[in-house]
Order: C-alpha cells, then sequence, then structure tokens
C-alpha cells in the first residue's frame, strides 16, 4: 500500500508543527518534523548548547496494573522489575526464545501501576504481545490520549523548574507526577540525546498549550527527527530497527549493562525469561560478533549497511548507523564486527560506493554524555 500523506496519523502537534514551518516526513505511521527552518545543524547545536523541544507523541505509552504485574513482566525481560523503585525507570529489552531483541523499552514504577513507554514502529506488536504474555490479572490499557514531549539540553532543567521548582531536584531516571501550568504531567528525568532533560506525558487535549508554554523560553527551540538522530547518535545509543533486531541479542548488542544482576545465572531470580538461557551462556562464553563504535579516518560519512572489511578486505561486520556527528565536528558510526576487531583502536576499512574508507573502532559515546546524576 502506497503510503500518503491522508493514509498517515498525526499528533497532538502536527498543526503546530505547520505553523513552526516544520519540513513533514512519513516516520513509524506518523506525520513528522524532521527539521524546522533552523535547520538540522542549527537544531543539534542548539540541544547541546541550549535546550531543544521535541515531539515524541508516535511513541507507545502502555499502563500495566494488577496486584502481580511487576512479576508478570519480570518474566518477559532480562531486568529487575521487582527491585525498581517508586518514581524510578529503568531500561528493558522484550527478548524471543533466541535472545533476539523484540523491541527496547523505558518501564517505570508510578507506583500503582507501571508505565512503559516503547517504540513507535513497535508499539501495536507490543500491545499484543503483552495482551499474549500477561495473566489476566493484569490490566494492559494503551494511553492513546497522551502525547509525549521531551524537553533535552543543559538549560533544560532551569527551563522546567520555572513551572515546576520540584523537577530540579530530580535525578537521572526519576520520575514525579507534576502539574506544568496547571497540566497534570508524568515527568521522567531521561531522554534520548546524550544531555541532561526531561520526557513529558501530558493529555492530547493540553499538549499544544504546554508545547507552546516551553517554546516561548527563550532558551528553548523546536527541534526534528533529523537533529534526533544525530544526537542519539553521537551519544551511542542504539536506534531499533537498525541497530537492534529481533536477530541481535542484547549481549551482541554491547547492552550488558542493561542486563540486571540479579537475573543472571546462579541468581535468586536468574533466566526465567525468553531466550535466557541462550543469553546466559553469551554472557559466560562471550560472543561471535559486537556492537562497536566506528571513527571514519575521512571526511565521507559511513551510512547504514556500509560492509566493513578487514586489512585482508574480508567482510568483518556492518554498519548499522552513521552520519555526520556535528558536535565530533566529523563523521560518526556504529555497527557489528566480528569479536576478534572488537577492540578500540582495531584499523578497518567500510566500503562507501565501492570505495574502502579508513574507520577505526572507537568506545562510545561519542561526545560526553550529561545526565544528571546529582
Amino acid at each position: 500500500m502506497d503510503i500518503t500523506p491522508e493514509s498517515l496519523k498525526r499528533t497532538a502537534l502536527y498543526d503546530l508543527h505547520l505553523e513552526l514551518g516544520a519540513k513533514m516526513v512519513p516516520f513509524a505511521g506518523y506525520q513528522m518534523p524532521v527539521q524546522y527552518p533552523m535547520g538540522g545543524l542549527k537544531e543539534h547545536a542548539h540541544t547541546r548548547t541550549q535546550a531543544g523541544l521535541f515531539d515524541v507523541s508516535h511513541m507507545g505509552q502502555i499502563r500495566l496494573s494488577g496486584a502481580d504485574v511487576a512479576a508478570a513482566l519480570e518474566a518477559l525481560v532480562p531486568v529487575d522489575i521487582l527491585g525498581l523503585r517508586p518514581n524510578t525507570q529503568r531500561y528493558a529489552v522484550f527478548t524471543n526464545e533466541s535472545g533476539g531483541i523484540l523491541d527496547d523499552l523505558m518501564v517505570t514504577n508510578s507506583g500503582d501501576h507501571l508505565l512503559l513507554v516503547v517504540n513507535a514502529a513497535c508499539k501495536h506488536q507490543d500491545l499484543a504481545y503483552l495482551q499474549h504474555h500477561l495473566p489476566d490479572s493484569c490490566a494492559i490499557e494503551a494511553l492513546t490520549n497522551r502525547a509525549l514531549l521531551a524537553l533535552q539540553g543543559p538549560q533544560a532543567a532551569k527551563v522546567l523548574a520555572r513551572f515546576a521548582p520540584k523537577t530540579a531536584q530530580m535525578l537521572f531516571m526519576q520520575t514525579s507526577s507534576v502539574m506544568l501550568a496547571g497540566f497534570n504531567c508524568v515527568v521522567s528525568r531521561s531522554g534520548y540525546t546524550g544531555e541532561d532533560g526531561f520526557e513529558i506525558s501530558v493529555s492530547n487535549d493540553h499538549a499544544e498549550a504546554l508545547a507552546r508554554l516551553l517554546l516561548a523560553q527563550p532558551e528553548v527551540a523546536p527541534v526534528g527527527l533529523g537533529a534526533r538522530d544525530s544526537l542519539r547518535l553521537e551519544a551511542g545509543l542504539c536506534l531499533y530497527g537498525h541497530d537492534l533486531n529481533v536477530s541481535t541479542t542484547p549481549v551482541e548488542a554491547s547492552l550488558v549493562w542493561a542486563l540486571s544482576k540479579v537475573r543472571r545465572a546462579d541468581q535468586p531470580r536468574g533466566g526465567g525469561y525468553p531466550g535466557a538461557e541462550i543469553i546466559q551462556r553469551q554472557l559466560a562464553e562471550g560472543v561471535a560478533r559486537k556492537r562497536v563504535g566506528l571513527l571514519p579516518q575521512d571526511r565521507v560519512p559511513v551510512r547504514e549497511g556500509a560492509e566493513i572489511v578487514n586489512p585482508s578486505g574480508h567482510v568483518v561486520g556492518i554498519v548499522t548507523s552513521g552520519g555526520f556527528g556535528p558536535t565530533v565536528g566529523a563523521p560518526v558510526a556504529m555497527g557489528y564486527v566480528e569479536t576478534a576487531y572488537a577492540s578500540s583502536g582495531s584499523a578497518l576499512h567500510a566500503i562507501v560506493r565501492g570505495k574502502p574508507i579508513p574507520v577505526v573502532v572507537t568506545k562510545m559515546p561519542f561526545t560526553p554524555q550529561h545526565y544528571y546524576r546529582g
């Protein structure tokens, strides 16, 4: 079926995007702003130095409730949900029986319920997956009436504190229910840019008014999907469907930090999730390939799909994300390479339009992260 503007969904901020002069593109079934008149490079720099406002309402928000909902969800992910403290959130992945990643998501303990934020392209399958695997005692509600805004950058805390002073005291990955300009919002100190910042869940009815209020602040500018992608790439963060998929395990994806210790082998709540045996074996024995950062030694961007070859010319990996890093001032990329070449400093080549471009394996992030930990 052809994708036409009429067949795409719109977020609650669609009219505002048009008013602001955004260039709209299809993304995950929605019409979304890829950039504004400022342009992607300036939007990127503005987020790194001041504060950018992103519309991420295409993401899925799912509420789970019930007496044993934490234990039920924990059976589907290799992370500690039972030990998640109230008003905190944790990164998680849904895994399949082969240890592959069905989606990556954020899980918040909101006291009497769990709030999940899942990827836009996966939200319908995630909802069906939860409905199939969670017991009848768990209530599952897709929050289709709520928008999600991301205020990101070093000035984000200063801006938000004007309207809700207590948000300034929040730490990275903490959440809170707050009133912003009279609107009831759920705020988390998190985001996907590598900068300090917040994600704000608000009803669709109030989303535009809140966005206008934030954009009226001198530090804040609207930022589109283009800069969001270059920001997350510089921060070394994965994009589902590109750097993660059903054939990639968390160990291969260098997400070992996200596998909670209490869910590992020989622990009281070790295993018990789909693909646990495979993932635990990989933790113990290693993997054949790993996700790594790549620094091209040329001004030519190395993009997704480019093959990576060793000095002998044999293919040893593939690029999964790549482009120009405005803060780095040079091209950056990430991808998967055979473990023998995954050490920092390994010299390889990426094939771009038939030409070998030198690349060096490097640690990520490419630019320092600035999460607020107090």
